[in-house]
């Protein structure tokens, strides 16, 4: 069984959030970044990783994803500072 990540994107510091979950998540995060998909991240530019964190198992991935998508704004922003408190580009980071 293949892990997840769960990410948020975002287009700056305390902007327009977007979380998604993926088993790739430099793929991903790139797709987002180079707006090779349409939709809600394309639409508002949203092309920096400010947050991530992997689970073992992909279904926890998507259970948490889902999870957060239904926190309220306070939380989420509440996670990417505790962890990114700059709202820095996580996507170099990766490789």
């Amino acid at each position: 069984m293949r892990g997840g990540w769960v990410y948020m994107m975002s287009n700056r510091p305390n902007g327009t959030l977007y979380t998604g979950v993926t088993s790739d998540l430099e793929r991903r995060a790139w797709e987002h970044r180079t707006a090779l998909i349409g939709g809600f991240t394309k639409r508002y530019g949203l092309t920096r990783l400010v947050w991530y964190d992997h689970y073992p198992d992909v279904y926890w991935a998507i259970q948490r994803e889902h999870n957060i998508k239904h926190w309220p704004r306070a939380w989420k922003v509440r996670l990417i500072q505790e962890h990114n408190p700059e709202w820095e580009d996580l996507y170099p980071t990766l490789a």
